[in-house]
């Protein structure tokens, strides 16, 4: 019998770093010998490390399937790229192109890269299938610092640096083509959703600046609450999630700030453990990773996962 009794709680109160009001039960679990409770909130928490530290990687995947790839690392561009189950980072196939400052859609075993640094490679896109990297459709424009959204067969990029950038182009599984350029060109921003219904935040030159695409043209939608770029995306259009970066004001700094998008404004919610950007992200807005990027130390191997909604934890 893992529940001998249980008591409805109500009240304040803090999980790590973030504080939290609300309801939810306390119990013994007889099977852990642990006083567990439940609450209702969202929260950062420490998950497997990445084996090899690296910032301005991409991602792509769920919380509990995802896929890093490429980045920098000891003074370098990296081709390496790790699978995540949930709790630990394993060894998959090696990028063609070792590259960084480039974007990532897809899922863990249907995954696409494209763009990026050296720019001799910004055009270059590549199609995972789980076990190896192969060569796809080359970008129009070459380019690096975008972002991307989508499936490995329906994509979209946009935004980015050759200076700043305001194209988007549309992926169909085989060949890029050119869609409605943002209203705001610039680099270092984030991206979320599906190729017919993106959102693109953040970023160098507009850094609080959202928009929306319905597979035709960008719409402005809610600014972020806190103007930073460089940071990491997740989740859909009417359900995204904005993550870490550098803010530029009041002082130049790596922020923990994480925000919820809900199809018309942002909301803060739990702030990361750890302050970075140039960092990736997957999942969904209620279930996301954060990996890798910079702070203090040049490089960070640190993953972080997050949940939003009921939650049991222990004492």
């Amino acid at each position: 019998m893992a529940e001998l009794a249980s008591l409805s709680i109500t009240g304040s109160f803090t999980i790590g770093n973030t504080p939290a009001t609300s309801s939810g039960y306390m119990w013994f679990n007889c099977e852990t010998n642990k006083l567990e409770y439940s609450w209702v909130g969202a929260s950062w928490s420490t998950g497997g490390a990445l084996s090899t530290v690296r910032y301005a990687l991409a991602g792509a995947g769920e919380q509990n399937a995802a896929l890093a790839f490429g980045g920098y690392a000891d003074f370098s561009d990296v081709s390496c790229t790790e699978e995540y189950n949930g709790t630990s980072w394993a060894t998959g196939g090696a990028l063609i192109n070792a590259r960084k400052d480039h974007a990532g859609a897809g899922t863990q075993n249907a995954a696409l890269a494209f763009g990026g640094e050296p720019f001799s490679k910004g055009r270059c896109t590549e199609e995972y299938d789980g076990t190896l990297w192969t060569s796809g459709g080359a970008l129009s424009n070459s380019r690096y610092s975008l972002a991307g959204a989508g499936t490995q067969n329906a994509t979209i990029a946009f935004g980015g640096y050759r200076p700043y950038d305001s194209s988007t182009e549309e992926y169909n599984g085989t060949s890029w083509s050119a869609g409605g350029g943002l209203s705001t060109a610039r680099g270092c921003l984030a991206g979320a959703g599906e190729q017919n219904a993106a959102l693109a935040f953040g970023g160098y030159g507009s850094y609080s600046c959202t928009e929306e695409y319905n597979g035709a043209s960008w719409s402005t939608g809610g600014a972020l609450s806190l103007s930073r770029y460089s940071l990491a995306g997740a989740g859909t259009q009417n359900a995204g999630l904005a993550v870490g970066g550098y803010n530029r004001e009041p002082l130049f700094s790596n922020v923990t700030c994480t925000e919820e998008y809900d199809g018309t404004s942002w909301a803060s919610t739990a702030a990361l453990i750890t302050a970075r950007r140039d960092l990736a992200g997957a999942g969904t807005q209620n279930a996301a990773l954060g990996f890798g990027g910079q702070s203090l130390d040049p490089e960070l191997s640190c993953t972080e996962e997050f949940n939003n909604g009921v939650q049991i934890c222990s004492l």
